[in-house]
């Protein structure tokens, strides 16, 4: 199984300690979500955030629904958590939040590791959409950010 990583960091000009309570909301990933994904939450709410924890929900993947279940493997507050797809559309997701403070700024690291289905087609599947696709979700979460934090782009 060939696995993919992606990454994207921006720099939010806020402190830590005002920024780590949003991410620790689970409810604020319809925030931060793309509207054509049809994100909802299944697991009834409020969810406490913790290793272990098991978060369901449903996206539209190309007008398809699809129910995804995650796990919190790794909670660090304020530094970093990690959620891992027990259930869902790829083979393999792992996705690390890391939260850096740098002065009254934060800087967010996302890191996904993953891989997708389709055994001999999965080459392509991942160049025709899956690629492209984290890329739009990501650049769309980046500018939600931007715009719930006030924040600046790294360069």
């Amino acid at each position: 199984m060939k696995t993919y990583s992606f990454e994207t960091q921006t720099k939010l000009n806020k402190p830590l300690r005002e920024v780590f309570p949003f991410f620790a909301n689970a409810e604020n990933l319809n925030a931060v979500t793309p509207p054509w994904l049809k994100f909802e939450i299944l697991t009834p709410l409020p969810i406490e955030m913790k290793v272990g924890i098991i978060v369901d929900y449903q996206i539209h993947l190309h007008g398809i629904p699809i129910r995804w279940r995650s796990k919190i493997t790794e909670w660090d507050p304020p530094r970093k958590f990690t959620d891992v797809q027990i259930k869902g559309p790829y083979c393999f997701w792992m996705h690390e939040h890391f939260f850096i403070a740098e002065g009254d700024q934060t800087r967010m690291i996302d890191r996904v590791e993953y891989a997708v289905p389709g055994w001999l087609f999965a080459p392509l599947i991942h160049s025709l959409f899956v690629k492209r696709d984290l890329a739009k979700i990501f650049q769309y979460r980046e500018q939600r950010f931007l715009e719930i934090f006030c924040v600046g782009k790294i360069s």
